[in-house]
């Protein structure tokens, strides 16, 4: 009997230790405040293209040290914010009674008791952050919304071209690519617009070494949020930065046969830009993508970006358009989280290892340690369209 109980105390004793050194490990490690309650956990729908730095280990030391939030991103395509009841129950989490019985027909929205409601939402695209602002088009099926309290542009990366350096001199040769300062600027894209229209090859501007018609590979405008903004950039460039009621008749016929001569699309960037560096010049000879792609890549596989970045040519075109992720705050703590992502540390971190640039304007920032030719500022942009023009031109392309 002694042993026995002299058996428990050891076991009890061993026990309480292993519980010192888990609660030790999570203190040292900031997640202890998580155990004690000390911080304000915030709910967030969010759209795609950032979650590597939404889970970045720095950024949210920051959060739990700084702010005391443990945020949760969780994630929503962001077509499905507008026509989804945006609950945590809609993308499978929270309330799995709930969770059933939406499951069985049982229709729900923000308003329905016992949901598990959200603090803010965190779009991909600037287009579906003023629309969610607007009143809900019931007759379209849409779903109640949140009141917005606060919000705006958090992240920001500009559209460009990726090519290589031979096809590179020969568009400087064309006069439709100018060299500035090392960086690269599509100055004339109603040329390189133009060329693609009229079928020309690549033999005709001095790459016989490349097959077939001169393109500019991008994910299909119909199914992807990129390229969909790449579009509506092609849209206002050939709209002379103004798309009115007017133009936009002359130039969605324009745009449609420039879809159809593009041919086969990639349904996500991530995959262009992987095609585009496998390949190499002789598979895709340009694409478009975002900013911050080259930029992860270049952090991410260094020996692999060593291997190519002598060849590799980033083109910003002239306009370019923003493709800006922006947070839409309801609640307090929403409003907190808000704060937060603007801390001038987080936007250091955002920049140095995921290429985005951060703040309205984009930011400014020290480029020069990246070894390629990206600008401090980017300055010639054009504004993005309203979602019915973004509507009316995808259901053209269909």
């Amino acid at each position: 009997m002694k042993n026995k109980k002299a058996l428990i105390g050891i076991i009890l004793f061993i026990v309480l230790i292993i519980a010192i050194i888990v609660i030790k490990y999570l203190t040292d490690n900031d997640k202890g405040d998580i155990l004690t309650g000390k911080l304000t956990t915030v709910y967030v729908a969010t759209g795609g293209g950032k979650e590597d730095f939404l889970n970045d280990e720095d950024v949210n030391k920051i959060l739990r040290k700084k702010y005391k939030i443990n945020a949760v991103f969780d994630t929503w395509s962001n077509g499905k914010t507008i026509t989804k009841p945006l609950i945590r129950e809609s993308v499978g989490l929270g309330s799995q009674n709930i969770i059933n019985r939406m499951s069985s027909g049982e229709e729900f929205t923000i308003l329905s008791v016992g949901v598990s409601k959200y603090d803010a939402l965190f779009t991909s695209d600037q287009r579906f952050y003023d629309y969610y602002k607007l009143s809900p088009n019931k007759e379209a099926g849409e779903s109640d919304r949140y009141t917005v309290l606060d919000g705006g542009l958090t992240l920001n990366t500009p559209i460009v071209i990726y090519s290589w350096k031979e096809v590179v001199d020969a568009l400087i040769n064309e006069s439709i690519v100018t060299e500035t300062d090392g960086v690269y600027y599509i100055t004339d894209m109603n040329k390189l617009i133009d060329y693609i229209l009229q079928g020309k090859k690549w033999s005709d501007i001095g790459l016989g070494s490349l097959y077939g018609n001169i393109n500019i590979a991008s994910t299909d405008p119909v199914s992807s949020s990129p390229g969909a903004t790449y579009y509506g950039l092609l849209l206002s460039i050939l709209s002379g930065g103004q798309v009115t009621s007017d133009n936009i008749e002359n130039n969605l016929p324009k745009l449609k046969d420039f879809y159809i001569k593009s041919g086969y699309m990639n349904n996500t960037p991530a995959d262009l830009f992987e095609r585009y560096l496998k390949t190499g010049m002789g598979g895709e000879p340009m694409i478009v993508d975002y900013e911050k792609s080259m930029i992860d890549f270049a952090n991410s596989s260094p020996d692999a970006f060593n291997q190519v970045k002598d060849d590799i040519r980033i083109l910003y075109p002239t306009p370019t358009i923003w493709n800006s992720h922006c947070f839409t705050v309801f609640t307090d703590k929403g409003a907190k989280l808000y704060e937060a992502l603007n801390d001038k540390e987080i936007g250091q971190i955002a920049w140095e290892k995921y290429g985005f640039r951060t703040g309205v304007t984009g930011g400014t920032y020290d480029v020069s340690s990246i070894g390629l030719g990206v600008p401090q500022t980017i300055t010639s942009t054009v504004t993005s369209l309203k979602m019915d023009t973004y509507n009316r031109l995808i259901e053209y392309l269909k």
